[in-house]
């Protein structure tokens, strides 16, 4: 039998990369909302790379940018200036709390730099411990795993770097309960997205706020995921009328080219001096390119509406089908940072849905999660939920 340039991929993939993930399908390109398999066929995209090509894919301005800069210059190290880095510094700024940036490659990065930033300003005080909540999500790193609140992820990596201690998401009193002299800062996502999309109260974030200022702790957000527009505002916290004193970004930062970010208030800018922190790539003229596209296309092309109008759309769809099949106990989430809870689990519906030419994703083990571009359209939206009635009538039939 003759070997197709597809088992010549796989047989590469299976001798030479290693086996930390288990790919479902070759894709081979994408257009915005769309992707095509290596058989040619197309699919609807509601996982965006996992909340990253916030834009679509292959977004024409973002696209341009990258090919411009790349013929231009890539890299030279943090050692010089490069004119994209402080445009991208001061974009990012404007549409938050007017912070100084620290750009790196990821969110595990940018949270490892954040956590390195909360036990710094502490270190003077004998404060370093970080309060974290259970079923977060901060990252793969070893810092960054023992500030994740689940724990299924650290098992095998023990032991864990000591400094974090977990409470129950939205529960002020177990906040306080666990703050002690060693405490220096609270961490958080104001909607977990690998917790099962569980949005902040906001009584409890006015109050982990008022608290955190009141003990004189740091206020951490983690914005990795929720953040750039996903959930109707540039970033998730902005919902709740309060200001974290840093928070990470990344994902669709670069809509799809590596970056992060940890962004503090201007007060701390000089807690972290030359020679204390780091990052080779971070911040080069190639990624902050890219970002800079991101945020001239959020401002032209008036993303953050079309996301709250067409998370409204779906919500009502997903409503809907909430109220036809038994098997859906809750829909939550915030603009297109949607999750259908089902109460068991979800795996075989996920392919279900590959099957049927749409692509969604898993969060924890039984909610369905969907993080479709925030340029999707009405007929996006009405395909997409006519393959979830199909899907969640075979969720109906699971005992």
């Amino acid at each position: 039998m003759e070997t197709t340039v597809f088992d010549k991929l796989m047989e590469q993939y299976g001798g030479h990369v290693l086996g930390t993930y288990a790919p479902a399908m070759l894709i081979e390109r994408g257009a915005m909302a769309h992707v095509w398999d290596a058989a040619g066929r197309k699919y609807l995209d509601f996982a965006s790379g996992i909340s990253v090509c916030n834009l679509g894919h292959c977004h024409p301005r973002v696209t341009e940018a990258i090919q411009r800069q790349a013929a231009r210059l890539v890299h030279v190290s943090n050692l010089f200036y490069n004119e994209n880095q402080p445009r991208l510094a001061a974009l990012i700024a404007k549409h938050s709390f007017g912070g100084r940036v620290f750009f790196c490659n990821s969110g595990a990065e940018a949270n490892e730099g954040m956590i390195k930033f909360a036990r710094k300003w502490g270190h003077d005080q004998g404060r370093h411990q970080i309060i974290c909540m259970e079923e977060s999500f901060h990252g793969r790193t070893l810092a960054t795993l023992a500030a994740t609140g689940r724990a299924k992820y650290r098992k095998g990596f023990a032991p864990d770097v000591q400094g974090f201690v977990h409470v129950p998401f939205n529960d002020i009193e177990a906040v306080k309960a666990a703050t002690n002299s060693q405490t220096v800062a609270v961490l958080l996502e104001p909607v977990q997205g690998e917790g099962g999309i569980r949005a902040a109260t906001k009584e409890f974030m006015l109050a982990v706020r008022e608290f955190c200022t009141e003990r004189g702790l740091l206020l951490l957000m983690d914005e990795v995921q929720c953040g750039m527009g996903r959930t109707g505002r540039m970033f998730a916290h902005q919902h709740y009328g309060v200001e974290p004193d840093a928070m990470t970004l990344a994902k669709a930062l670069g809509n799809g080219f590596p970056i992060g970010a940890l962004v503090v208030q201007q007060k701390y800018h000089d807690v972290l001096p030359p020679g204390t922190h780091a990052s080779t790539f971070g911040g080069n003229p190639l990624a902050c390119a890219a970002g800079i596209a991101v945020f001239e296309t959020f401002d032209q092309d008036h993303v953050l509406e079309n996301c709250e109008a067409m998370g409204a759309l779906l919500r009502s769809k997903l409503e809907a089908l909430k109220a036809k099949h038994p098997c859906v106990q809750e829909i939550r989430g915030l603009g297109l940072m949607i999750g259908i809870e089902l109460g068991k689990p979800v795996a075989a519906l996920v392919t279900a849905a590959r099957e049927h030419g749409l692509l969604i994703l898993s969060a924890g083990e039984t909610v369905l999660r969907l993080l479709p571009p925030l340029t999707i359209t009405e007929d996006d939206v009405a395909e997409a939920a006519g393959v979830l009635d199909a899907v969640l009538a075979l969720g109906d039939k699971q005992s």
